[in-house]
């Protein structure tokens, strides 16, 4: 653990909330001098959303999470935003927003996740950049990265410009500046792809040391020659930065060549950034600057026990500080960023207590690549092998070739290349459709390509008229702006199922490669709908190349059939994931007020018909046009008419469904185009007719005989809200189960005291009945808490909770009790959040005091970490100003902040206590 234990906490002035307050000191030098320390961290996940929901479905290996960027941002992003530093009691000292002193880049589909998922976070990271730029001179820690993690060496021209520009866009908008340098896929680099970075702006890339092929000191005036130093085997020193000056045509002339028919002069028209040639040499040769990081230490970061404290941290980077006396050195290390908490877990307190302490002591600086590049400009230069990445040994093999890297034993990689010939036969098929079919709607199609990034990051209808209107070749009419739409997604997901994962590892029907392979999918879909261009039976063809190693799919194309064309998602999925959901959804009902689920309302009325809300399912804006059901025994009938509308391309589609729910697991639901009121009268009018026999059988056959033979039931449904419904209708057996089991319980519990009191094995079935019977009572009991947490007299409820949490401990019951840990996490933010900004009442405190006691009774583990941050924030900004005005003698408002009195202070103080909080000093100090 992470320690400052020989920090005076009370005297130390150690904030506790160090985001803005606390900054590594550092002079606006005009040039580097000792040591200065980068950290970066690549932060990236493989997109994994469903190209036809914009959405990640569940994924079980993910559990309890529900998916893999959900629980690596709560090992990994969300501790780094929130590092602890603690005392050798394990109280938090104060909180350290680390992304304020780590060099990074985030992948921009992560970053989009995390601006959906969890939108503090994604403003931490923001504004970590803008406090760095505001330490360091201008220059922030934040650098962009090649979009979607293409390997640029093998795009194609017009691919590598259009993901380094999507990447530089998409930063822009975030971050609201210009990167100075840029992250390539896996470090995948070759001359082109510097080229291509250079026109483009960018000042500096970050690259392996076994990158490097030769070095020398940059001729000078006085030095016309130096001499070459051989370092192809990693022996480049990374304590300096290196300039790779470009042969052959200048800047401008490739940035013009790089865009296709947009020219440099078009650029100019529009007020764009012109590319930085930047060349300081007699014979004008562009360049880029490159650092190269600590080899070994980067990779014991992974490997070794280098992060297991701030002190083994330090002490392996001393290691890397060069004893030749030159003014400045920079100890550089580089890794995944998902080392930092997930693979290794807590080590966002080493990083926090090294930043922000022990890089200090020693004197040395916490910087970022562009500052340093500012304070110490190359006197060197590099030349780097021709291909080459940082995790294959074969140049980028990995990516196109059965070169060993990245595989699973016995396993072979001859899938590769075979995938790769596909995905590029389908590249330059779908660049004929796009030509062919955008060439009449737009005046550039591949500018439009190049700033449909603009779309990507905000799909608002405004935005995209504004798009559209700015590209357009004449007026578009309403299928001429999906048609716009499609050939954009098209070739959007042309960019995406090149993202690297799908390459990486040993097997191509992992869900890397299956990703891959989806966005591919989606792209021939979308192919076909604009252009009627069918190119899927070919592609497939060319799949079955690809052998796989599992005996189950045998090559390429099954993988296609078996895992792909399954999670296809059309217009009448959509359509029929809302009628049968329906069914489920409350709504208000009558004049009396009151909610009830459809199923009751359906007791009460014989024909209703229920106006609901306009929602939306996944990317789907859902228009419900018209609704009625009717309940007849046990069978329930739904008829309704839909407005479907993508918003991503814009299609629309009028559907009309029945749908009949024959009690339980049994759904039968039927789709069909609207084709007018009157056809739409009529079926209406003729299935409710049917439903009035009560046979299940006659109002299905009518059904078929209106709709035809294609239906829809649960099984058809998306995941996710397949696995509502299905615990919606388990529920009632659930209840009756759980009354069962502590009727079971109470009759037997002089039985089970028996047992437990003369240590003899329980017998099972009475063993489970009382864990049953308690975790339900527990359950039912924090459930009214959160209820009542205005009402002061809930304490029965805590008094009857905490007798059954001793009873459960008494009776050695191990309780899986998810939701009571989440409700009781809850009710302690909610009561600390009242408590904070209201009055200090005795019973907020005792709510979050007695929540502690019982979480650790029934060993639920409750993460105390939320509390801990907005305590934190409340005690530096509001307690401790406030305790030293009371010392002080001043009993006045300021700022007409309220004005908490001894007594009141000494209980939040008390609370920080419970809440693992070092706060003694200031108790101390009060009284």
């Amino acid at each position: 653990m992470t320690s400052a234990a020989d920090l005076p906490a009370a005297e130390s002035n150690f904030p506790l909330d160090r985001d803005a307050k606390h900054q590594v000191s550092l002079n606006p030098l005009q040039t580097a001098t000792g040591v200065y320390v980068t950290v970066h961290g690549h932060f990236y996940q493989p997109p994994r959303e469903n190209p036809y929901l914009d959405a990640i479905e569940r994924q079980p290996s993910a559990a309890p999470a529900h998916d893999w960027n959900e629980r690596i941002h709560h090992e990994c992003y969300r501790p780094n935003a929130f590092a602890r530093v603690l005392n050798d009691r394990g109280e938090v000292l104060g909180i350290v927003n680390n992304y304020e002193y780590f060099s990074f880049n985030f992948g921009s589909t992560l970053l989009s996740w995390l601006e959906r998922y969890d939108l503090e976070v994604y403003q931490r990271i923001i504004e970590a950049d803008r406090n760095s730029c505001a330490r360091l001179n201008g220059h922030g820690n934040a650098i962009a990265q090649v979009y979607n993690h293409i390997i640029l060496p093998l795009a194609n021209e017009r691919d590598k410009y259009t993901q380094i520009r999507w990447g530089i866009e998409d930063f822009r908008s975030r971050f609201g500046r210009d990167p100075e340098g840029m992250w390539l896929a896996e470090t995948a680099v070759d001359y082109p792809t510097l080229e291509a970075l250079v026109a483009e702006g960018i000042r500096f890339i970050i690259l392996a040391p076994s990158q490097a092929q030769r070095c020398r000191t940059i001729p000078t005036d006085e030095q016309p020659v130096t001499q070459w130093h051989e370092v192809g085997g990693s022996q480049i020193d990374p304590t300096r930065p290196y300039r790779c000056f470009l042969e052959g045509v200048r800047s401008e002339e490739r940035g013009a060549r790089g865009q296709g028919s947009r020219g440099a002069e078009e650029q100019r028209s529009r007020g764009e950034k012109q590319p930085d040639s930047r060349l300081p040499l007699p014979d004008s040769r562009p360049y880029i600057d490159i650092f190269f990081y600590d080899g070994p230490i980067s990779r014991d970061m992974g490997f070794s026990d280098a992060l297991s404290n701030s002190h083994h941290f330090i002490g392996r980077m001393g290691l890397a500080i060069r004893g030749d006396r030159r003014p400045a050195q920079l100890i550089s290390v580089a890794t995944d960023g998902e080392t930092f908490g997930h693979h290794k877990g807590g080590t966002e307190k080493t990083f926090a207590y090294a930043f922000t302490e022990e890089f200090s002591r020693r004197g040395w600086t916490v910087t970022n690549y562009a500052h340093y590049l500012s304070l110490d400009p190359p006197t060197w230069e590099v030349e780097l092998k021709p291909v080459t990445a940082w995790s294959c040994s074969h140049g980028v093999d990995r990516w196109q070739d059965d070169c060993g890297c990245g595989g699973g034993g016995e396993w072979h990689q001859k899938w590769r290349r075979p995938l790769r010939n596909a995905l590029d036969w389908l590249r330059d098929r779908l660049i004929d459709v796009y030509e062919t079919a955008a060439k009449s709607l737009f005046c550039d199609p591949w500018l439009a390509r190049d700033e449909y990034i603009q779309v990507i990051r905000d799909r608002s209808v405004a935005n995209v008229q504004r798009f559209l209107s700015r590209h357009q070749s004449h007026s578009l009419t309403d299928s001429e702006r999906v048609d716009a739409l499609r050939l954009l997604e098209m070739q959007r997901h042309a960019l995406l199922m090149y993202t690297s994962c799908g390459w990486f590892f040993e097997e191509i029907s992992r869900p890397e490669g299956t990703q891959i392979l989806r966005y591919a999918a989606r792209a021939l879909e979308l192919a076909e709908d604009v252009a009627g261009v069918q190119l899927e039976k070919e592609f497939i063809n060319r799949l079955s190349l690809a052998p796989s190693n599992v005996e189950f799919f045998g090559h390429g194309a099954e993988v296609y059939r078996q895992l792909v064309l399954t999670a296809q998602v059309n217009f009448q999925q959509i359509a029929a994931q809302y009628a049968i959901t329906s069914l489920f959804r409350k709504q208000e009902i009558g004049s009396n007020g009151q909610r009830s689920t459809v199923n009751s309302q359906l007791d009460r009325f014989s024909t209703t018909h229920c106006p609901l809300p306009t929602p939306h399912i996944y990317c789907y804006t859902v228009n419900q046009l018209d609704y009625q059901w009717q309940r007849v025994g046990t069978l329930t009938l739904a008829v309704g008419q839909l407005e479907l509308t993508s918003e991503i391309t814009w299609e629309k589609e009028e559907l009309v469904f029945a749908v009949l729910h024959l009690g339980g697991w049994d759904f039968h639901c039927c789709i069909q185009p609207f084709t007018g009121r009157r056809s739409y009268n009529q079926m209406k009018e003729q299935v409710f007719e049917s439903l009035q026999q009560a046979s299940a059988a006659h109002t299905i056959q009518k059904m078929i005989q209106i709709f035809g033979d294609r239906s829809f039931n649960l099984q058809d449904l998306i995941a996710e809200e397949r696995h509502r419904i299905v615990q919606m209708l388990s529920q009632e057996s659930l209840t009756r189960l759980d009354l069962l089991y502590t009727q079971v319980y109470r009759d037997n519990y002089g039985v089970l005291m028996a047992y437990h009191r003369d240590y003899l094995p329980v017998p099972q079935e009475l063993q489970v009945a009382a864990e049953i019977a308690l975790g339900s009572r527990c359950l039912d009991l924090v459930r009214s808490l959160c209820e009542e947490i205005g009402d002061r007299d809930t304490w029965e409820h805590w008094a009857e909770l905490e007798a059954v949490a001793t009873e459960a401990n008494l009776l050695r019951c191990q309780l899986k009790l998810p939701e009571v840990k989440q409700s009781l996490e809850q009710l302690m933010l909610r009561s600390l959040w009242q408590l904070l900004h209201g009055n200090v009442a005795v019973e907020d405190i005792q709510k979050i005091e007695r929540s502690i006691d019982i979480g650790c009774q029934l060993n639920l583990g409750l993460s105390l970490a939320r509390v801990q941050e907005v305590y934190c924030r409340c005690l530096h900004s509001q307690i401790i100003p406030q305790c030293l005005q009371t010392l002080d003698g001043d009993t006045e408002s300021r700022n007409g902040d309220r004005l908490w009195d001894l007594t009141q202070l000494r209980y939040l103080l008390r609370l920080g206590q419970k809440l693992s909080v070092d706060v003694g000093g200031w108790l101390d100090r009060i009284g």
